[in-house]
């Protein structure tokens, strides 16, 4: 059946929230919320193959090195499995993180969900309703849990907003939180049916309606049908809500629960401190896809194996020419072209920022051959090189790896190629005379036959390309000369770049390193040499 040329025959608009004057738009965002991780429980159960105890108490583990100090790890009434890891995570939790579980409203279930968090130094207890049965089982009769109650209207988004206000009033009556035990209303986006604005404002309205506040923690929980959860949440924490549930990635039912990775690391791209710790996002990402089977997205904000990775030329370009403005004026803030947040943050290389294929340009390629040889190309040398990656890229079909990359460059130019080299040079002598002409003599090694080669002129460079052209009849008119140190002081080489017009027809670039930058100079001329030869 295809789709419908007027789909409102089928479909309604989501009404909105008569909220006239609603504050949000005007909040920003400056801290942390209390983050709820729900991987172990909602977003185990919505896997094709669930954790193992052994994958879950390793996901567990990584979520308590990330610094999650609420977890919600199981519905124990459910199965033994469940059970059992309830009670692994009890007794191994550090005394500063919240076991949180979910019970159903059957009192045979509730008395079974209390009996495996018995012993907790701190535990959420989630139920829909019987709360004066949880409380007489929990609270009121044992001393040594600190007790917390979360009540959570499963469908709240699409609920009349008095409708819940009044039965959150009831359980919070029948619970009896206080300031300092406030009572958890999670007010979940069960399935987004809305533009993130309108659950801000449902957030808003509960937040500005419930009766004494200040006794209430107001926790989300949205998940991503309409591909939002992310900026609902953030919304959602705008209108007044000060906590999330969520699961790292985006896991979870259907299109997945809101990543809490994502709102993590946006706050900490903001300059506010998260209370998370990414700082090892591979490992982070390595038990995500060994315990739930299924891989980050390549384009997942900030944990995507892409998503630090140009292959654009024009982005490469602006990336490379960031980097050395931020390295010239030592700028303490980060302000990147295309990337807002310094890889190096959590755990990632600048090795892996550009990438180059068919469509990478100049930018891209000099990049790659400055962060792996410590070469700095010349924009001439740029463009040319450019060209040669661009023609490999379309050949080999796919991206040129960066050990490709370098192997291509070293080839083209003859660094460290002595059996490709046609040309070769022996040795060489330079005097000066009085009227401060120079004269040089050197010994080439053409294909593998020494040729004896004179040349003057009033310096070095024009002396060796004079003989080049009396002895080879080949005329080389040097254009630009670049150079840089390569290494360290102690044992540094010189790197010299030479374009060359080449019989008045064509530009030929030449690269040369030497421990001597003159020698160097030379090496870059039998750089073009041999590069004319293989054109």
């Amino acid at each position: 059946m295809p789709m419908l040329k007027d789909p409102s025959t089928k479909y309604k608009p989501f009404p909105p929230v008569h909220l006239p004057n609603r504050q949000w738009p005007s909040k920003s965002l400056d801290k942390a919320p209390r983050w709820l991780s729900t991987d172990l429980r909602d977003g185990n159960q919505s896997l094709p193959d669930p954790m193992s105890i052994a994958e879950k108490k390793t996901y567990f583990n990584k979520l308590v090195e990330i610094g999650f100090k609420e977890i919600e790890v199981a519905f124990p009434a459910a199965s033994q499995i469940d059970f059992d890891f309830t009670r692994y995570a009890i007794e191994n939790a550090p005394p500063d993180v919240s076991i949180q579980v979910l019970s159903p409203c059957r009192e045979d279930l509730i008395k079974r969900t209390v009996e495996a968090v018995k012993g907790a130094k701190r535990a959420t207890e989630l139920a829909v309703k019987c709360t004066k049965l949880v409380r007489s089982l929990t609270k009121d009769v044992d001393s040594n849990t600190d007790w917390d109650f979360e009540f959570s209207p499963e469908t709240f988004s699409d609920t009349d907003l008095e409708f819940s206000v009044e039965i959150c009033e009831a359980v919070k009556a029948a619970w009896g939180p206080s300031e300092a035990k406030p009572i958890i209303f999670n007010l979940p986006a069960t399935v987004e049916m809305a533009t993130p604005n309108v659950y801000a404002d449902q957030i808003e309205y509960f937040s500005t309606n419930i009766s004494n506040r200040d006794q209430v923690c107001i926790s989300l929980h949205p998940h991503n049908d309409r591909g939002c959860a992310v900026a609902a949440a953030e919304l959602g924490q705008m209108a007044g809500a000060d906590r999330i549930e969520g699961c790292l990635f985006g896991n979870g039912e259907r299109t997945g629960n809101v990543d809490l990775v994502t709102l993590a690391l946006n706050l900490y791209t903001q300059g506010y401190t998260p209370n998370l710790d990414f700082s090892d996002i591979n490992s982070v990402i390595d038990v995500v896809e060994k315990s739930n089977k299924i891989p980050i997205h390549a384009r997942a904000p900030y944990g995507g194996s892409l998503v630090v990775c140009a292959f654009s030329g024009s982005h490469q370009d602006a990336i490379k020419k960031g980097f050395n403005n931020r390295q010239v004026k030592n700028e303490q803030f980060w302000k990147l072209p295309y990337l807002p947040l310094d890889p190096e943050d959590i755990g990632r290389t600048y090795e892996a920022i550009i990438r180059v294929n068919s469509q990478s340009g100049k930018g891209g390629s000099a990049w790659v051959i400055l962060r792996n040889l410590e070469l700095d190309l010349p924009r001439g040398l740029q463009v040319e090189f450019s060209k040669l990656v661009q023609n490999q890229a379309e050949i080999k079909g796919q991206e040129l790896s960066n050990q490709e990359l370098c192997n291509l460059f070293k080839n083209e130019y003859f660094i460290d190629t002595p059996d490709k080299e046609y040309y070769k040079l022996v040795d060489y002598s330079i005097s000066n005379s009085s009227s401060g002409e120079r004269t040089i003599n050197f010994q080439l090694l053409i294909d593998n036959k020494p040729v004896e080669i004179s040349g003057k002129g009033n310096g070095a460079i024009s002396s060796f390309v004079n003989g080049i052209k009396n002895s080879l009849g080949l005329s080389l008119d040097v254009r630009h000369y670049h150079e840089h140190s390569l290494g360290k002081a102690s044992d540094s080489k010189a790197v010299t770049y030479i374009d060359t017009e080449v019989n008045g027809e064509y530009i030929r670039w030449g690269v040369g390193i030497h421990e001597d930058v003159t020698q160097a100079s030379f090496l870059s001329i039998v750089s073009i040499l041999n590069g004319i030869r293989r054109t």
